[in-house]
């Protein structure tokens, strides 16, 4: 076992908690998930850097997409909502502006390599959190290519500035990626602006949120752009320009998984239309993993249908494709028959707030027994008791706990409203789930 990490400091664990429902009974329930996170912000800065105007149909719009858009406007970009698409129009990209991350680091991660094309400096801060995150991947590798990154504060920690000079040239770079997937998309998204492209070369011991990468690449194909991934852990893009397009975002499968969950815990069925037959997300792998734990799955059309008993089975599983619903799995884990190792997410404690320690401690805290390892958590199984879930400023966290209080009466989770992070109305949606 390791020691836990610091966690993000955390608000008063009493003063704005939500009262999590205990479910009555079975379910029987039709939950309709807004588009992913993930595709949204890649499809924005993709836009941004085209090579004419285009239109996200479907986009989510959260603290996390919102932020990316602010951020991409900051550059010249003009980007503007009619309530239902997002039209973006590329424009020159002009630097001597902020940009505000919050806690989203899509926005940290992704925007510094468009910064870089940007003329004049663009100075990057976010939240208390976001200051914890790691960065000093993406800059050192722009700063190896050539681009100048002046730090505010800890090194390889917000706040930066990256002074842009019109263009990048490009070429050749390595970059540990064990921290984030992110590293890599990032740059890669920007590569083909580059006036020699992009040649990235992982050098890491571990990769984490391989799809995660597999939906750049996928996205950087579909606009036009020639990326050659034949070789591990090297990614080649092309210079090239990126074709403007007209998309529909698919739903977030990663947030239907407090949803589906819940078909486990309390019995029933749960219904989650628009369900991609293939996709690069990583919640792709939700429907195999709630069978493991006890669940029927099918998928009918575009319709998944998720039917359980109220009984879950614990499970071995390596969660390092699909470490952002390892949280919500982790709750489930804590509510099964049997122990529960999940593997694979050591990244974890470098997202929003260090996950596997706030799941340690707050799964224990409600009298569970969660015991964190190198890579992950070993969970076993105890009766739980009313109390109080913090969530660190962490949405998933939030989820977690509100998954917890479906079979125990009492729960109560602190700052809920984190949610809006990639799921605006999160408490409407549990409730009418429940209704």
């Amino acid at each position: 076992m390791t020691a836990s990490h610091d966690l993000a400091p955390a608000a008063d664990p009493v003063d704005d908690a939500w009262d999590a429902p205990t479910a009555s009974g079975p379910l029987d329930a039709t939950v309709e998930v807004p588009g992913s996170k993930s595709l949204t912000n890649r499809y924005l800065v993709l836009a941004a850097l085209a090579d004419g105007p285009g239109r996200l149909r479907g986009a989510l719009r959260s603290r996390d997409t919102l932020l990316m858009a602010q951020a991409l406007r900051a550059l010249g970009v003009r980007i503007e909502d009619d309530g239902q698409d997002w039209a973006v129009d590329p424009a020159q990209l002009s630097g001597s502006t902020d940009v505000e991350c919050g806690l989203a680091g899509t926005v940290m991660r992704f925007v510094p390599p468009i910064a870089a094309l940007a003329s004049g400096p663009v100075r990057f801060d976010g939240d208390a959190g976001a200051r914890m995150r790691p960065m000093a991947p993406v800059l050192d590798a722009l700063r190896a290519l050539g681009v100048r990154v002046d730090d505010h504060g800890a090194p390889g920690c917000l706040p930066f500035t990256v002074v842009g000079e019109g263009a990048v040239q490009g070429g050749y770079v390595e970059v540990d990626a064990s921290g984030s997937s992110q590293f890599v998309s990032g740059l890669l998204l920007a590569g083909a602006r580059f006036q020699r492209g992009l040649t990235l070369r992982h050098i890491g011991a571990t990769l984490p949120s391989v799809p995660h990468i597999e939906m750049t690449v996928a996205l950087l194909r579909d606009a036009g752009a020639t990326v050659d991934d034949s070789t591990p852990a090297v990614w080649r893009v092309e210079p090239g320009p990126i074709a403007a397009r007209d998309v529909r975002v698919e739903p977030d499968l990663s947030n239907a998984a407090p949803f589906l969950c819940a078909a486990l815990v309390a019995g029933g069925v749960v219904r989650v239309p628009g369900w991609p037959a293939s996709t690069t997300q990583p919640g792709g792998l939700l429907p195999g993993i709630l069978e493991q734990m006890g669940a029927q799955t099918s998928l009918d059309g575009d319709v998944l249908t998720v039917r359980g008993t109220g009984a879950v089975r614990g499970v071995d599983l390596d969660l390092h494709a699909a470490g952002e619903i390892a949280p919500t799995i982790a709750a489930l884990a804590a509510l099964a028959d049997s122990p529960t190792r999940l593997r694979g997410i050591a990244h974890l404690r470098g997202h929003e707030t260090n996950r596997l320690a706030a799941l340690t401690t707050e799964v224990n805290r409600l009298g569970g027994q969660v015991e964190e390892t190198e890579d992950g958590l070993d969970i076993t199984p105890r009766p739980l008791h009313s109390g109080t879930v913090q969530t660190y400023a962490d949405h998933r966290m939030a989820t977690a706990g509100a998954l917890l209080g479906l079979a125990v009466p009492g729960v109560r989770v602190q700052d809920v409203a984190t949610t809006s992070k990639t799921l605006p109305d999160f408490v409407g949606m549990w409730d009418g789930m429940l209704a």
